[in-house]
C-alpha cells in the first residue's frame, strides 16, 4: 500500500505533498479539540499496535500479500481526528527510519492512508455504529479504508502515466479486494477482542485510559513485532506485484540509507528492528499527544 518514491511523477507528488500539509495541519487542530489527557497512553499503545501489525504480511494470491493497515481500527479506539494523526506519525516514522514508502511520495501515502482511508474507515461505524448491525459496520468500516487507499493510489499511478492495461487493473483490485476483506475482519476480531477484555472499551476508550485493554495491545504489538515477523509472507504487497506486472519497479528509488531499512538490522535483527520501532512509535505518538493535551490547556 505504501508507494515508493519514484512511481509518481513530480507533478503528482509534489501536489500532494502541498496538500498533505494542510490535510494534517486540520486534523492536529481536529485533534486537540475535546482531548482527554488520559487517552495520552492509549495513542503510544494503538500506533504501536498498528506498527508492528503492518510488518506482518499475510498471503491474498497471485504470489501477492497484504497486511493490516489499521486506519479504521485506530478510528475506533481513538477518534478519526487522532487516527489520522498516529497514522500520519507511523507512516513518517516508516519512510524515514525504515524506508517503508517514500520520502517525496510520503504525502501520497499519508492523504491516502491516514486522511482518506482513515476517514472512509470510520464513516460507517459514525453512522451505523449503534445500531443492530454494528458488527457490519465495523467490517465493512475496515473494507473501505484499504478500498479507498488502494484506488487512491493507483488513480495516482495513472495519472503519473504507469501502464495499467485493463487485465492488470482488474487483478490489482482484486487484489485489494481480498486485502480489503482480510482487514475487516482483522478489524473485527480485534475490537471484539478488546470488547470481550473491557466491555465498552471502543465506546468510552478515555473512560480510564485504556484499562486492561490497552495493557492487552500493547503486549500483542511486542509479540508481533518479536514473534510474528518470523512468520511473515514474502511475498510482495499489492503495489509491488503491480510495479513487476507493469515493469515500473526498476523506478524505484531510495533517497536516504538507513540502518534499519527494510525492517532489517545487522546488529539487532528482524525483530530488534521491530521492536525498536515500536518503542520508536510508542514515543511519538505519546509525544504527540501529551502536546496536544498541552495546547489544548493554554
Amino acid at each position: 500500500m505504501h508507494l515508493p518514491d519514484g512511481f509518481l511523477s513530480a507533478p503528482v507528488w509534489i501536489a500532494r505533498d502541498l496538500a498533505a500539509i494542510p490535510a494534517v495541519g486540520y486534523v492536529v487542530r481536529r485533534a486537540q479539540k475535546g482531548f482527554d489527557e488520559a487517552r495520552v497512553p492509549l495513542l503510544g499503545v494503538m500506533g504501536a499496535f498498528v506498527f508492528a501489525a503492518q510488518m506482518i504480511n499475510f498471503p491474498v494470491g497471485v504470489g501477492t500479500s497484504g497486511h493490516l493497515v489499521g486506519g479504521a481500527l485506530l478510528a475506533y479506539t481513538l477518534g478519526p481526528a487522532a487516527a489520522s494523526v498516529v497514522m500520519a506519525a507511523i507512516l513518517a516514522i516508516q519512510a524515514l527510519v525504515f524506508q517503508d514508502g517514500g520520502i517525496l511520495a510520503l504525502g501520497s501515502n499519508v492523504l491516502n492512508m491516514a486522511v482518506f482511508g482513515v476517514l472512509a474507515g470510520y464513516l460507517p461505524f459514525h453512522f451505523w455504529g449503534k445500531s443492530r448491525g454494528r458488527k457490519i459496520t465495523i467490517f465493512a468500516g475496515g473494507f473501505l479504508s484499504v478500498a479507498v487507499s488502494a484506488q487512491l493510489a493507483l488513480g495516482e499511478l495513472l495519472i503519473s502515466g504507469v501502464p495499467m492495461p485493463t487485465p492488470v487493473l482488474g487483478l490489482s483490485l482484486t487484489l485489494f479486494a481480498v486485502s480489503g476483506i482480510l482487514e475487516g475482519a482483522i478489524t473485527l476480531a480485534v475490537v471484539q477482542g478488546l470488547e470481550a477484555i473491557q466491555p465498552g472499551f471502543i465506546r468510552k476508550p478515555s473512560a480510564t485510559g485504556g484499562g486492561w485493554a490497552r495493557g492487552a495491545a500493547g503486549v500483542a504489538a511486542a509479540l508481533l513485532a518479536a514473534v510474528g515477523v518470523l512468520f511473515a509472507s514474502n511475498n510482495p504487497d499489492g503495489i509491488e506485484r503491480l510495479a513487476e506486472i507493469t515493469g515500473i519497479a526498476s523506478r524505484a528509488q531510495t533517497l536516504i540509507a538507513t540502518p534499519l531499512a527494510g525492517y532489517q538490522s545487522p546488529w539487532l535483527g528482524q525483530t530488534g528492528a521491530g521492536l525498536a520501532g515500536i518503542a520508536m512509535i510508542y514515543v511519538a505518538c505519546l509525544a504527540l499527544g501529551r502536546l496536544a493535551a498541552r495546547n489544548r490547556s493554554v
